[in-house]
């Protein structure tokens, strides 16, 4: 890996848990400076207790957004070297359940707040002529699995601005990366469920559907092959130093079937075996 090592200045949202907080001490160990945010308070002091330099930035507060990124570039100096994207959230639930609210706030979190925040950062890059913006992604960013639409509305739309935005700064030594998981280790589906149950209520929760959604989920916990939130911030560290970032990195070895799998196979067969492993 052609690699430039020098110590960089990176914005992480979402440093609460998993590959966020990962991130955010790996990165720090590799000697970069890192502005490690969350949206809690109590969250903001155990990353302070922790040694990390942090602050608190909720995506879906616009007034949030202006006072993180005033105060960053107040202790950098007016730079910022890159924006690590993590911050998000995921819902179960058929399209045909949820309530307009709950998809809009899917988007708000995955996809309006992020670009508020990006949006804010480039002048700040542009100016210096340089600069990395990576987006956690996801496999379902370029698939659809049944009971996940709105998550999976959330990641297409997030992968289309991506490269729209990656087209747009071509030349201006910016560099936009997507960063695909598959399965990783976090509390991600635990959170998932809460959401889920504030979207479809109490009424719909014991439709067969979702018993056996949550039946399956329970099994996967132990059978799945979650992939530890390491392997996500292993690209994440190729997209920040490599001196040639690339576009995408499919993560785990579901995502790059699947990423394959879905430009060779015919779509009826790979609705197939997608209803298949969704059961």
């Amino acid at each position: 890996m052609n690699t430039n090592n020098t110590p960089r200045s990176v914005l992480i949202t979402g440093c609460s848990s998993g590959i966020g907080l990962c991130a955010a001490h790996t990165l720090k160990s590799r000697g970069h400076r890192v502005f490690a945010t969350a949206r809690g308070a109590a969250d903001v002091g155990k990353l302070s207790a922790a040694g990390l330099d942090a602050m608190q930035l909720d995506v879906n507060d616009s007034d949030g957004i202006n006072r993180c990124v005033g105060q960053l570039l107040e202790k950098t100096g007016g730079t910022l070297d890159a924006l690590f994207n993590n911050a998000g959230y995921g819902q179960y639930g058929a399209l045909e359940d949820l309530p307009r609210d709950s998809l809009r706030r899917q988007f708000e979190t995955n996809l309006f707040g992020l670009h508020e925040l990006t949006a804010r950062v480039i002048p700040v890059m542009r100016r210096q002529r340089r600069g990395r913006i990576i987006q956690n992604s996801s496999l379902l960013g370029y698939m659809a699995l049944p009971l996940c639409g709105a998550y999976t509305a959330s990641k297409h739309a997030l992968e289309g601005w991506s490269d729209t935005l990656r087209l747009e700064l071509a030349g201006s030594g910016i560099h936009v990366s997507l960063i695909e998981p598959g399965p990783i280790e976090s509390a991600f589906a635990d959170s998932s469920r809460r959401h889920t149950e504030d979207a479809v209520g109490a009424d719909r929760a014991g439709e067969p559907r979702y018993r056996l959604l949550r039946e399956r989920m329970n099994e996967n916990r132990g059978r799945l092959a979650r992939r530890p939130p390491e392997t996500v911030v292993r690209c994440l560290i190729h997209a920040l130093e490599s001196r040639r970032p690339k576009a995408r990195y499919q993560v785990g070895a579901p995502a790059a079937a699947l990423w394959h799998a879905k430009r060779l196979l015919p779509t009826r067969l790979l609705d197939r075996m997608l209803l298949g492993a969704a059961g």
